[in-house]
């Protein structure tokens, strides 16, 4: 099943698509980029690999698919394990928004 995690009318649009493990980000309707997660233990996401077409890279796009992946962890009440180098990095630039999504136990093993 296939669900909305953000969407504006004028800019990028970020899909869940649980089939496929992965947060999609579309950009005037064309894939843009996606960050891949699996789901791990009852209620723990662990992201693995984030990407961006080339096509579409310094324009922010990273930081908005993260940002919604991570707000849609928070709402559906589930742990994060960032392994993914970049939503570990975005983590870590906005402790005050997302810290708290990830495990303490997990925190000083993925330098948070």
């Amino acid at each position: 099943m296939t669900t909305h995690a953000e969407s504006t009318e004028s800019g990028p649009t970020v899909l869940d698509v649980a089939e496929w493990s992965r947060f999609e980000i579309h950009v005037d309707g064309r894939l843009a980029g996606f960050a891949q997660y699996r789901m791990k233990d009852p209620g723990l996401i662990v992201f693995t690999h984030t990407e961006i077409d080339d096509a579409y890279e310094g324009r922010g796009l990273g930081s908005t698919l993260v940002r919604a992946a991570l707000d849609a962890a928070r709402d559906r009440g589930l742990a994060v394990r960032p392994d993914c180098p970049f939503v570990r990095a975005y983590i870590a630039r906005h402790p005050d928004a997302y810290l708290d999504l990830v495990p303490e136990e997990l925190r000083a093993r993925l330098d948070l």
